[in-house]
């Protein structure tokens, strides 16, 4: 999957420091705080946030699963609290949030 910046500018740069990063001119560090000032960040979100993004989206559980690649069963327990998303569902989440859900199909 393709990483997910906040803007084309973050993009840009984050590409040009990655370059010297594989060149050896940027130590690892550098390139960790490249990563977190340029990609979007992951938010934790509440059962209440994941219901409140899907009614504002106008999908059910269901078609949010499919965007998430997630069964219905989980976005329901997601919702409920019994389970957290987490990893790549968490992240998709996120920009599903800040960007909606059309920036993830």
């Amino acid at each position: 999957m393709a990483k997910k910046y906040k803007s084309d500018i973050f993009r840009v740069v984050h590409e040009g420091v990655t370059d010297m990063y594989d060149s050896g001119f940027v130590s690892k560090e550098t390139m960790k705080e490249f990563d977190k000032s340029c990609l979007t960040p992951v938010e934790v979100m509440s059962p209440a946030d994941i219901k409140a993004l899907r009614v504002r989206e106008h999908v059910s559980q269901s078609v949010l699963a499919s965007y998430l690649y997630v069964s219905v069963n989980t976005v329901g327990q997601w919702e409920r609290g019994e389970r957290k998303p987490a990893g790549p569902s968490l992240k998709l989440l996120t920009l599903a949030r800040t960007k909606g859900l059309e920036f993830i199909q």
